[in-house]
């Protein structure tokens, strides 16, 4: 029987070892490393069932039982100790084969898993907040390094998801004034309406939101999209560095640098009369192009995984097994969302997980995912507190006086919910 199965094997394709007893298999298993094992359910010395309860689970590549003897309180008892699947004798050969196939298909996506998850806990700093290993990836975070102690105007070009203001941050926790802070401007939502007010501040007053820069870096997300009047009294600003409070006699000096986004093409604006050329020509000291996940699929498996392990800490369950249906429909996908979407279809998978089941195909379509609901209604509100807070600082970066406004609560109250429902700063970032 084991020869009859070494030639089926050897003609399907396998590199096949065979071995008369269990005994012999953990001698020859780190040296051999195979995909899958094929075993016999009684031998001598060793059974195929104490084989299996000697294996580390973790570790050791699925076992596929063999027997002539078998019923289904054993092939039900083998399933449940670890077993990938039981084969009664006489079997088919093209049946076999397909189990032996997917089993060693589930064993090396799963090295390859706990590879990518071997390389996350290596990675530290900017590979961290840059992660990827193409060369896209990898000129990327040059680009950032190079230009982080020049204090030069700097403007960032991608599509939407690409992570924009992850690499303004990057710049800014990298450069000399990284003590200092990192206001970030959503250029859309500026009003021309009280815009000196809010953002100059008044004499005596309140201080403005430019002066919250002051020491620091000024981010402006989507530059294109600031209303013209705005432009021109950025533009002051800039050129100045300084700012007179509404009311106020005396300017008020300033010194930041300025970072801008956007995701279409800035000279195009410029054409179009949207974007002043003069405050174009302040911001766009160098231009960095972020390439898009489409330019660099290399990195979508590294990626996804490391949104897995995240949201999966988020939602206080298992990080979920990537099959190769799954990997498939991953590199496939053409991601005109970028980094955001591929975020945001590993917390629709995680949470499919939550309750026993989903697929990245799944996620993908975004079918509606139902929570698990707690027993009481104490651990409901915890749960859904934890999620909403969670959520929200992963939406602002980390930036906790946003968290907290976002939320409509205090920032000390924000500081106590965290620390009573266990969250993770930094494992959210």
């Amino acid at each position: 029987m084991r020869l009859s199965l070494v030639d089926l094997l050897d003609a399907s394709g396998w590199q096949v070892e065979a071995l008369p007893r269990a005994e012999r298999l953990i001698e020859r298993l780190a040296e051999f490393q195979p995909d899958v094992i094929l075993s016999d359910v009684r031998m001598p010395g060793m059974s195929g069932l104490e084989l299996l309860d000697s294996l580390d689970r973790d570790l050791a590549p699925p076992l596929v039982l063999i027997s002539a003897h078998g019923d289904i309180a054993m092939a039900v008892d083998a399933m449940q100790r670890g077993a990938y699947s039981f084969v009664e004798k006489p079997y088919e050969p093209r049946r076999l084969l397909n189990i032996l196939r997917h089993a060693a298909d589930q064993h090396a996506m799963r090295r390859t898993n706990a590879r990518l998850k071997t390389r996350l806990m290596q990675l530290s700093g900017l590979d961290r907040v840059l992660l990827g290993q193409t060369p896209e990836t990898v000129a990327l975070r040059e680009d950032v390094l190079d230009l982080s102690q020049s204090g030069a105007a700097v403007m960032l070009q991608g599509e939407t998801g690409t992570g924009k203001e992850l690499v303004a941050r990057a710049l800014h926790d990298l450069g000399t004034q990284a003590e200092g802070p990192f206001v970030a401007l959503n250029c859309a939502a500026l009003a021309i309406e009280g815009f000196e007010a809010e953002m100059f501040g008044t004499g005596g007053g309140a201080k403005g939101r430019l002066q919250g820069a002051d020491g620091g870096t000024l981010f402006l997300d989507e530059i294109c999209t600031c209303p013209m009047p705005v432009q021109a009294k950025l533009l002051r600003v800039i050129e100045d560095k300084q700012v007179l409070p509404l009311g106020a006699e005396t300017p008020v000096p300033l010194s930041f640098r300025v970072i801008s986004a956007t995701n279409e093409d800035a000279e195009e604006a410029v054409r179009d009369g949207r974007l002043r050329a003069d405050l174009l020509y302040r911001l766009n000291t160098t231009v960095i192009t972020l390439p898009t996940l489409r330019q660099r699929r290399d990195d979508v498996m590294l990626l996804a995984a490391r949104f897995l392990d995240e949201f999966a800490r988020v939602y206080e369950t298992r990080v979920p097994d990537l099959t190769p249906e799954d990997s498939a429909a991953l590199l496939a996908h053409d991601w005109p969302g970028n980094v955001r979407e591929l975020r945001n279809v590993c917390e629709r998978r995680v949470l499919m997980a939550r309750r026993g089941g989903g697929s990245v195909a799944q996620a993908l379509r975004r079918d509606p995912v139902s929570d698990d609901v707690p027993d009481t209604l104490r651990a409901a509100v915890a749960a859904f507190e934890r999620e909403l807070i969670a959520k929200a600082i992963t939406a602002h970066e980390g930036r906790m006086d946003a968290v907290a406004e976002t939320l409509g609560i205090g920032r000390r109250t924000l500081n106590e919910k965290i620390v009573k429902l266990g969250l993770d700063k930094e494992a959210l970032l």
